[in-house]
């Protein structure tokens, strides 16, 4: 297991170098770039040119590309082209808030849906199973951003018709939170925090709910149960030590897409609750072309997605015996 968690460690960096190249060859295909944003000055048809020489833009991609890499191994992600800021005290406030949000609300969504999933398979066809399956699929065809929207206008709603502010409908903090205590602000952020987390939860939970119901009928129905049952086992210890512990091994394959999520947020939801996280930052680098932000947010969420994969392999044979790393 040591060996392969070091062979494992050292394939990180060639994934990363080829990780990286084919995002910085996407984004500089792309086109225009930073500088062509301001050619719109007929009268000094060379300030773009002029521009793009100062920002190092007319160099070739692979030259340009190196000098970022060399500056990534020590440690600096770039400057913005935008605000002429370090990359790193941009984006670390986005990656603080997108983890406030998203961690809770994944820790959520699996502490629910692996519950619920159980209990759905193991009472098939019930009542409460029908409800659970229509529940699940109420929240898989709806699309977060748009249960998103349906949420801020509930809210909307509510205030227009009681005048008073049942939960925030956007932003992380009120107008006075400055002037706020410390107890103050933390509620503060917790009340603003409170619509976007049921949002992103309930996006999460249908899917994993259902996912974690199919494997349980799946695990229940083979033979290595009913020969447990047979044998006279007490059927929660066949359903919860046996069942429950090969259909679980699903799931904790998906860790690895789990850490990039966590810190890349809860996608668009951030951004129709206008939550400061880096979602937001990544659509307005996108549309400003800012590489620097762009790659610095991509080449953090490639190494989350690497070292996730890992954790799950390791996971996985702790669970589950059969597996062997040499």
């Amino acid at each position: 297991m040591t060996l392969y968690i070091f062979r494992r460690i050292l394939n990180i960096i060639p994934t990363l170098l080829i990780a990286t190249f084919l995002a910085w060859f996407i984004i500089d295909i792309a086109p225009g770039d930073f500088a062509s944003q301001f050619a719109q000055d007929q009268r000094d048809p060379n300030r773009e040119q002029r521009i793009r020489e100062s920002m190092g833009l007319d160099q070739p991609m692979v030259i340009r590309y190196v000098y970022w890499l060399r500056n990534v191994f020590r440690g600096d992600l770039g400057q913005s082209l935008e605000s002429k800021n370090s990359v790193t005290p941009i984006i670390l406030p986005r990656m603080q808030n997108s983890l406030l949000l998203a961690l809770p609300a994944t820790i959520l969504a699996y502490l629910i849906a692996i519950p619920l999933g159980i209990y759905s398979a193991l009472h098939k066809y019930s009542w409460a199973d029908r409800f659970l399956t229509v529940f699940s699929l109420i929240g898989i065809a709806i699309p977060s951003f748009f249960m998103g929207l349906i949420v801020v206008a509930l809210l909307v709603q509510w205030f227009q018709s009681t005048g008073w502010f049942l939960l925030p409908v956007g932003g992380m903090t009120s107008n006075n939170y400055s002037s706020l205590s410390p107890v103050g602000k933390f509620f503060d952020v917790l009340w603003h925090l409170i619509a976007p987390l049921f949002i992103v939860t309930f996006a999460s939970l249908a899917g994993i709910s259902r996912f974690m119901r199919g494997q349980m009928l799946e695990e229940i129905n083979q033979d290595y149960v009913r020969t447990a049952r047979a044998k006279g086992l007490p059927e929660r210890k066949v359903n919860y030590k046996h069942a429950f512990r090969n259909a679980i091994i699903v799931i904790v394959a998906t860790i690895g897409g789990i850490l990039p999520d966590v810190l890349g947020g809860a996608g668009l939801i951030e951004y129709v609750t206008r939550w400061p996280g880096l979602t937001p930052k990544l659509l307005e680098a996108s549309a400003s072309q800012d590489v620097y932000v762009l790659m610095a947010i991509l080449t953090i969420l490639t190494f989350l997605l690497v070292i996730g994969n890992l954790i799950s392999d390791i996971a996985l044979a702790v669970i589950d015996p059969r597996i062997r790393y040499s």
